[in-house]
């Protein structure tokens, strides 16, 4: 990390809300969590008066049959953040340029700054089509947030190859992606793939993710990891969770179901953006974004005010719950339409 960068460097924004008096639709997390999850933690708790065993053996089995990798290739990282820092980490020096999408995650531009290196933007939706040579690392988001879309699987490891041929490591997020039906591009060579499972099982504060890479760079990651770089509840909850398909399937088929549901009926008065993941990205037209979530929020619901992401300038986005609360989000949002 490069401390010059470090002393420029600030904090990015992010959704979520600790008044417990609202309905957060501001994160993109499951208000559902697996059976079990707490008996497990307890148990792993009793643990937790020694070090954890550094190999992760359990976790490294749970995440590779996860993402279907071998388990030797999976770094556990304290969530999917910690999985980007690893992969910056050991491929951008002071200097270099990465390929970024925007709108995208604004944790990229930071994390890639610490390092040094200068983050070159490209839009979201052209990020597959630029040509990755010039750069150290280029970055794909899947979906991508906020704006929610698929990268098809073809033509991301048609981007993968390329990269490959001109050196250039492709770093892809895929925090939102066990959402969808698409395989991972875990164990592809010269890809570093960082997985959250913040996301899906409804856990952010557990802090649990991971990292996949083969040949060099694996092993440059696993020089580079943190020891102890999961807690033993981490570990042992994430475990658990990652073996749980029946609850992961019964997730999807909700946020499919519900997404199209809010889709529909927010298209009646703002523009929608299509989605593929927990969370819509609504453009208000010319109403006031501060107006709008303030709104939202005194009728009881959290909404992100994403004009926080690069080129957003009249944009929300909201997640996907469960029925009766995205309920209360459509009256929420209904009251936006009429007064705001």
């Amino acid at each position: 990390m490069d401390p010059e960068s470090v002393r420029a460097g600030s904090r990015v924004p992010h959704g979520g809300t600790t008044d417990p008096t609202v309905l957060d639709f501001s994160a993109n997390t499951n208000p559902e969590r697996p059976d079990g999850v707490e008996t497990v933690y307890r148990e792993a708790f009793e643990a937790s008066t020694r070090y954890p065993d550094d190999d992760y053996a359990d976790f490294r089995a749970a995440a590779g049959d996860y993402v279907g990798c071998d388990p030797a290739s999976v770094m556990p990282t304290a969530g999917g953040l910690e999985a980007l820092r690893l992969a910056f980490e050991v491929t951008l020096s002071p200097g270099d340029t990465a390929l970024v999408p925007e709108p995208s995650f604004g944790e990229y531009d930071r994390e890639i700054r610490l390092q040094g290196a200068e983050p070159v933007a490209v839009a979201h939706d052209a990020v597959l089509d630029a040509d990755p040579e010039p750069h150290a690392v280029a970055v794909v988001c899947t979906p991508n947030n906020p704006t929610g879309e698929l990268a098809p699987a073809a033509d991301l490891r048609a981007f993968a190859a390329r990269c490959r041929e001109v050196e250039t490591v492709l770093v892809v997020d895929e925090a939102f992606l066990d959402f969808t039906d698409e395989p991972s591009l875990a164990g592809e060579p010269g890809v570093v793939v960082a997985r959250s499972l913040t996301k899906m099982f409804g856990l952010p504060g557990i802090r649990a993710g991971f990292a996949v890479a083969t040949g060099d760079l694996g092993d440059r990651l696993a020089v580079a990891r943190r020891a102890w770089s999961l807690s033993t509840p981490a570990a042992a909850v994430g475990a658990h969770c990652m073996d749980d398909t029946e609850f992961v399937s019964h997730t999807r088929e909700r946020v499919a179901t519900e997404r199209e549901r809010l889709r529909e009926t927010l298209s009646e008065a703002f523009e929608v953006f299509p989605s593929d993941a927990p969370f819509l990205l609504l453009d208000v037209g010319d109403r006031d974004v501060d107006a709008v979530v303030e709104t939202a929020r005194d009728r009881g619901v959290a909404i992100r005010d994403a004009t926080t992401f690069p080129t957003l300038d009249s944009h929300v986005r909201v997640a996907v719950k469960r029925p009766d609360e995205n309920d209360e989000l459509l009256r929420a949002l209904a009251a936006v339409a009429t007064d705001v």
